[in-house]
């Protein structure tokens, strides 16, 4: 029988121990244990040394461009002016705006706490900053609180306005300072501008949304008007840039000016009398130049329609070309200025040489026709150009030898480019060597056989009026240099086309011309005015047939001393079939704005009337 207490005295079962493990062991994890330890460390220390010693000065570089901001400085592009220095395109000093919404919606606190009166000022700040954009900027506060307001990806970097002028956005920063708000900043976006819109915009073209030039000069002469740009980097913190911070700065290199010889205001005014032409005629459109005769300057070339550079997106492709040298066309009987330029030089003909004028002339496998004047009239060389008989061009023509004739063509800058620095410029058509008979007769008088362009048409009649001597049409008169200075562009060499006493006899017979003009069209009161017209079917290609009319007229003026020169081309006109009619009147106006705006000295003494044909009277 057992007792209450003897659990308690009762002896304790023996507890089994756990089995050692072999020492061997124990030891070999201790040690696995210490070389991880080391291996750890050793790795570190080597990292440490690495980037405190070997890797040090590229660590250092890593962080600097860390806390680095670098931006380019945007050159300015160089401006193209008139003759007279007034600003036909220029860049100005503007800027993109930029906003921060997260800067704005905390008012400049970002992440640090912020009082309850920041929080205050923090909620009004994008109704007070879009305030102020609204007066500076214009607009509405709904115009730009979406994007002073954002939240998520691109909060910070947000385009409130573009192409800003440096001056207003200065006043907006100030605004901004007066109110205590910050959020705004602004990028430099240099601006193309062309104060005098569409003002000789064909010849001055029009730069690209990517800064380089898109058409006219500002292609063309691109690589001159460009500059280089430049580039400032400096070190920044979240505070801003620090003030005693490394930085540097390449200054960047404005591109150089050219100075044109074109006459901003006479170009206003051909504008507006082609444009008025043109439209009158129901014309598809229209080209004019006005040159110096004796230098070869482009005071004027104009063309309707056009378009206003600072906003081409809006324009017809086919109107941002400069047509004056892109488009060839047939000259009609402008052409015979040239020709009977080219027979008289030779010595086969004179000004009084007789020629029996038929009303029409076979010509290859075609007959030709427009005599001018009754089937059979006798003319005088004089009065074949006067009365524009186109068979009895063909007749004084076939008097020379083709080739020696077509070399006076390609010597009046004919079947080549003129030179004068536009884009796209094309060279016309013109004959081979040893052109067959019916291709001399169609160069002759201006028909298919040739064509040309108005800027090479105008600088050969020129050539004939400036005493025989050609002179390259020319559009630029200086590009300023690095150094600041000026300097004219290389030109060709003036060349002698004809003799001066050719030039004389051709200024005598386009001088009857403009007197037998019907309602003596071109002349100009106090002035001796010599002239041609011109009229010829067009040829489209699209369906290679003839289609509509080219009508042109041309003046030089004073006869005695050629100084200015006119030449209007019209294409496809429907009211109106001649040049006289067409052209004949935007001529008038042109030459007697140009003569007067010059200064040039009126005529004096008597002005001779000479006969068209033997013992023949005036034709009225």
């Amino acid at each position: 029988m057992s007792r209450p207490l003897d659990r308690f005295f009762a002896p304790k079962p023996a507890r089994k121990r756990r089995p050692r493990l072999p020492l061997a062991r124990s030891s070999s994890r201790l040690r696995a244990l210490l070389i991880t330890v080391a291996v750890v460390f050793s790795l570190a220390a080597g990292r440490a040394v690495q980037v405190q010693a070997i890797d040090a000065g590229s660590v250092a570089e890593q962080a600097a461009d860390q806390m680095t901001v670098s931006h380019v400085l945007p050159a300015m592009r160089g401006t193209i002016t008139d003759r007279n220095g007034e600003v036909l395109a220029e860049t100005q000093d503007t800027v993109r705006i930029l906003a921060d919404a997260k800067l704005i919606r905390t008012n400049g606190r970002g992440n640090a706490p912020m009082t309850d009166s920041d929080k205050v000022a923090a909620a009004a700040a994008p109704d007070k900053i879009a305030a102020i954009l609204v007066q500076y900027l214009g607009g509405t506060a709904d115009d730009y609180l979406p994007k002073l307001t954002k939240t998520g990806k691109g909060e910070s970097y947000q385009e409130v306005a573009t192409r800003v002028s440096a001056a207003t956005y200065r006043q907006i920063q100030t605004a901004m300072s007066a109110e205590k708000l910050v959020g705004l900043s602004d990028e430099s976006q240099p601006t193309r501008v062309y104060p005098n819109r569409a003002v000789a915009a064909n010849v001055i073209g029009f730069v690209k949304a990517d800064g380089t030039g898109g058409a006219g000069l500002e292609y063309a002469q691109n690589s001159v008007l460009t500059g280089k740009d430049g580039k400032e980097a400096y070190e920044v913190s979240p505070n801003g840039r620090i003030p005693l911070g490394d930085s540097a700065l390449v200054e960047p290199v404005d591109g150089r000016s050219i100075q044109t010889t074109l006459d901003s205001g006479l170009q206003w005014q051909v504008d507006q009398i082609l444009g008025d032409r043109v439209r009158q005629a129901n014309g598809k459109y229209g080209m004019a130049v006005v040159m110096n005769i004796k230098t070869g300057e482009v005071l004027a070339l104009s063309q309707y329609p056009s378009f206003d550079p600072n906003d081409y997106g809006k324009s017809n492709p086919d109107d941002l070309w400069v047509r004056a040298v892109t488009t060839p066309y047939t000259p009609g009987s402008v052409q015979k200025v040239l020709t009977l330029s080219a027979l008289i030089d030779m010595g086969l003909i004179t000004p009084t040489t007789v020629v029996k004028v038929p009303a029409q002339l076979k010509s290859g496998d075609q007959m030709i026709g427009g005599s001018g004047v009754p089937d059979g009239t006798r003319l005088y060389a004089r009065g074949v150009l006067a009365k524009s008989s186109n068979t009895g061009t063909i007749l004084l023509a076939r008097k020379a030898d083709p080739n020696a004739l077509r070399q006076y063509y390609v010597n009046f800058g004919l079947g080549a480019r003129t030179g004068v620095g536009l884009p796209g410029e094309v060279t016309g058509t013109l004959a081979g060597e040893n052109m067959p008979g019916y291709s001399r007769d169609g160069t002759a008088f201006g028909g298919s056989a040739v064509s040309v362009t108005l800027l090479q048409e105008a600088a050969a009649i020129a050539g004939v009026a400036n005493g025989g001597v050609y002179n390259a049409p020319r559009l630029i008169e200086s590009i300023t240099q690095p150094d600041g200075s000026s300097a004219e562009p290389a030109t060709a060499a003036p060349r002698r086309v004809v003799s001066s006493e050719t030039s004389a006899d051709l200024m005598s017979m386009m001088e009857t011309m403009a007197q037998q003009s019907v309602g003596h069209t071109f002349d100009v009161q106090g002035y001796r005015v010599g002239a041609k017209t011109g009229t010829s079917r067009k040829y489209v290609q699209s369906c290679h047939c003839f289609r509509g009319l080219v009508t042109s007229a041309i003046s030089v003026a004073p006869v005695e001393n050629p100084q200015v020169l006119v030449y209007v081309v019209v294409d496809s006109a429907t009211r109106g079939s001649a040049g006289v009619s067409v052209a004949g009147p935007a001529v008038q106006d042109m030459m007697s704005i140009a003569l007067t705006r010059y200064g040039v000295p009126q005529s004096t003494g008597k002005v001779p009337h000479l006969p068209i044909g033997p013992k023949q009277k005036k034709l009225k």
